[in-house]
């Protein structure tokens, strides 16, 4: 008897999964390693992945050694992304005979900020604001970008830019389209052209700049619309966002939430009692920034008083150790008490084992939280996403970290320095001779015929770390004379 439509099986990966966008030498396979763990080395021996550890994750690099830069970020990302593949594959029926390949997930949560240029999201919102007007710069597009074209992996003899016509030769790493796919987060092109005086006229903050476009640059649709047909299951009327993508995504919130919140108590921005009554100013921006689209198909729209309570509950049991009201009967108990619950309180900003404590307990909830609404007809374009309660949690967190830390003083001062750097730096190279300032790959780049040359200077200032950023600032503007002797 034949099988009804529904019974059918759809696999998760087929052969065109891990076909790539050039034909390779097959006598340079390695055939050793299956076709996603090959994409993950060529990654970790590349370029854009070492460059990570040079830039601003949440406090700048210069600061201490200690806290988190982007490459360790991934690296967690990473690794949280892992266990909830692993957990899917074990708790779900959906996935047998059809498993989540944890390399691809890997993989995601390895890449998925290679395109952060120097300084952050401020950085980033500065290139944006002066490509506005020739495809604008976005972390995720650049991403993309560096994958496909600038990273080099040697593949023949012309994998190189030679800008005849416009085009560009350049094949990057050349990954497998399921790799590729996995990094997609936004099915949306960035327009070709957007005025820069382009500001919101409603809503949000009326007169505020608005921020990059979320997706994949207008120059990359045609490859993007190879990576949906290798991929398969790109369900009609929906956007594009494979399994391991929306995995990689809610791996990224979980790290967000959590390592930046114990960074903060590090740091000193905040104790853990800040966190659990936080001041009626915080709780109003929390909330006004959180509007969640749930997959049930209802909105979440905290209150302040909704934030605060989700933040009690949800360290409740780290600040109230051993919690017993009926000991507290006169003012010497009482007193005791609250020296109790203050050395409680100091330990997770001072003590290590305290806050990895709290951080990995955090980290394990939240992945407990993960919920999978599976497509059987589209089993690569699956749902995975927290429970709704969980979801509330990880969006209150990672808004206090934000508010708490990112929109600081003390860290606005640092954004703004590294906003006019990316700035001087970029003007610089784009005005009169100023291609004569890039080092010989970007300026042979340059000069080649039909070079889009604005996107090859911008892809330089991106490329740059935080630090190389400054030095090469310096050597613009600094009344110092600095070497001719060290390369660019």
């Amino acid at each position: 008897m034949s099988k009804s439509h529904n019974d059918v099986v759809h696999p998760l990966y087929t052969d065109k999964d891990k076909s790539r966008n050039y034909t390779e030498n097959s006598s340079k396979s390695c055939d050793y390693r299956p076709p996603f763990r090959r994409d993950i080395d060529r990654l970790v021996h590349s370029t854009c992945f070492r460059r990570l550890q040079g830039k601003t994750q949440l406090y700048p690099g210069f600061e201490s050694d200690f806290f988190r830069n982007r490459l360790t970020h991934s690296l967690e990302v990473a690794s949280i992304a892992r266990s909830i593949a692993m957990k899917l594959n074990g708790e779900n029926d959906f996935f047998k005979g059809r498993l989540i390949d944890p390399d691809i997930v890997e993989f995601a949560g390895l890449a998925h900020d290679l395109g952060h240029p120097p300084f952050g999201h401020q950085g980033e919102y500065e290139l944006d604001l002066l490509m506005r007007e020739d495809g604008g710069y976005e972390g995720n597009a650049q991403t993309l970008r560096l994958l496909t074209k600038i990273e080099k992996k040697g593949f023949s003899d012309v994998d190189d830019y030679h800008g005849s016509n416009g085009s560009d030769e350049r094949k990057g790493l050349n990954l497998a389209y399921r790799t590729l796919a996995s990094i997609l987060k936004y099915d949306v092109i960035t327009p070709e052209k957007r005025p820069k005086t382009e500001f919101y006229k409603t809503g949000k903050k009326k007169g505020e700049k608005i921020k990059p476009v979320k997706g994949y640059y207008w120059f990359d649709q045609n490859l993007v619309n190879k990576i949906k047909e290798a991929t398969g299951g790109h369900e009609s009327g929906k956007k594009f966002k494979t399994i391991e993508c929306q995995i990689m995504d809610v791996a990224d919130d979980i790290s967000y939430s959590t390592y930046d919140l114990e960074d903060g108590l590090k740091a000193g921005f905040y104790t853990l009692q800040d966190v659990v009554f936080p001041e009626k100013k915080l709780l109003q921006a929390i909330s006004d920034e959180i509007e969640l689209e749930l997959p049930d198909g209802w909105v979440f729209k905290p209150t302040p008083e909704k934030v605060g309570e989700i933040l009690q509950n949800l360290f409740s049991e780290f600040l109230f150790q051993n919690f017993e009201p009926t000991s507290i009967s006169n003012i010497n108990e009482s007193f005791k008490y609250l020296n109790k619950q203050y050395s409680i309180i100091s330990a997770y900003s001072h003590n290590g084992y305290q806050r990895n404590f709290l951080t990995s307990t955090l980290v394990n909830r939240f992945i407990d939280g993960v919920r999978l609404i599976p497509n059987k007809d589209f089993p690569a374009q699956s749902v995975v996403t927290l429970h709704d309660k969980t979801l509330g949690e990880v969006e209150v967190l990672k808004k206090f970290t934000y508010n708490s830390q990112v929109l600081s003083s003390r860290l606005k001062i640092a954004e703004f320095r590294g906003r006019e750097i990316v700035k001087e730096i970029f003007t610089t190279l784009t005005g009169p001779a100023g291609c004569e300032l890039l080092p010989d790959d970007f300026r042979n780049m340059y000069e080649s015929p039909g070079a889009d040359k604005k996107r090859i200077i911008c892809d330089f200032v991106a490329g740059m770390t935080d630090r190389y950023a400054i030095e090469f600032y310096a050597r613009l503007k600094s009344e110092n004379a600095e070497t001719i002797f060290k390369p660019l």
